[in-house]
């Protein structure tokens, strides 16, 4: 597990000086946020190849995680569905998610409301990681991973044009959103194998939506080199294509280096 560890932080970095922990648990790796008094991050570790079965071990051997300090937790995954705020009624929360996932046993969920509560994103987490963190943390929250991305969009919708498609990528998985008129008509999280495959999902929105392919904004956050995903390529398609880096909602205290290297959507954002 230690082998997988990269770390970034300040120059005057002291553990000590920690007073709140934002964990984001995604498909392959773990991302911990430092905070401070402040809310500035003043370090974060990054897992890669993680398994979320591994996190009680975790819980014990990695510094950050072994004081119990006000805890966020984040979990990008399938399991999670987006009901209208005027719909939502606690204590049906099995009947909202049936529609992307199984009914499990011994299920706890959770929902964010986002947008003026116009919207709850709506998740849950298996009874036993559940009890598993808060052995360790005694104020804890939960929130779907998907909650600093759309958070993020429904900030941004006024600069929005009449047809827009935005697709964050982290790892093998993208979030896709499409957005009429400044109005979000879908949103879904999808696999993809190659670059290609978000050439796909963008199609299928498209269609969907009756969006026009020479007017529709495509919008990538999260592309890395290695992706190969640029604005040529991207113009090879679409004749309104851009890569985008969020605006900041975070502060760094002194020395990050090599951050820019992630390429983390919550680096430069999250929900507060």
């Amino acid at each position: 597990m230690e082998s997988n560890l990269k770390v970034f932080k300040s120059d005057r970095f002291d553990v000590e000086d920690a007073a709140s922990l934002s964990l984001f648990l995604y498909p392959d790796s773990l991302f911990i946020f430092a905070k401070d008094k402040n809310q500035s991050n003043i370090g974060i570790h990054e897992y890669i190849n993680f398994n979320w079965a591994s996190l009680e071990q975790l819980l014990t051997s990695d510094h950050l995680l072994r004081t119990d300090l006000p805890a966020k937790i984040y979990l990008h995954q399938p399991e999670f569905s987006l009901v209208p705020g005027v719909l939502f009624q606690p204590g049906q929360e099995a009947t909202y998610l049936a529609f992307a996932s199984e009914p499990q046993a011994n299920t706890s969920y959770f929902n964010t409301p986002l947008d003026s509560n116009n919207l709850q994103v709506l998740s849950c987490i298996s009874g036993k990681l559940k009890k598993t963190l808060e052995a360790r943390f005694s104020d804890l929250t939960f929130h779907h991973g998907s909650v600093c991305f759309l958070s993020y969009l429904f900030k941004e919708r006024f600069n929005l044009i009449g047809q827009e498609i935005l697709v964050s990528i982290f790892g093998n998985q993208i979030y896709a959103a499409a957005f009429s008129n400044q109005e979000l008509a879908v949103f879904n999280i999808f696999s993809i194998d190659s670059k290609e495959d978000i050439l796909k999902y963008a199609l299928v929105l498209i269609d969907q939506l009756k969006f026009d392919r020479n007017h529709v904004r495509i919008s990538i956050f999260g592309a890395t080199n290695e992706s190969g995903i640029t604005e040529d390529w991207g113009k090879e398609y679409f004749h309104n294509f851009r890569m985008l880096t969020p605006h900041a909602n975070q502060n760094f205290t002194h020395g990050f280096k090599h951050l820019k290297s992630v390429n983390l959507f919550e680096t430069n954002w999250q929900f507060d």
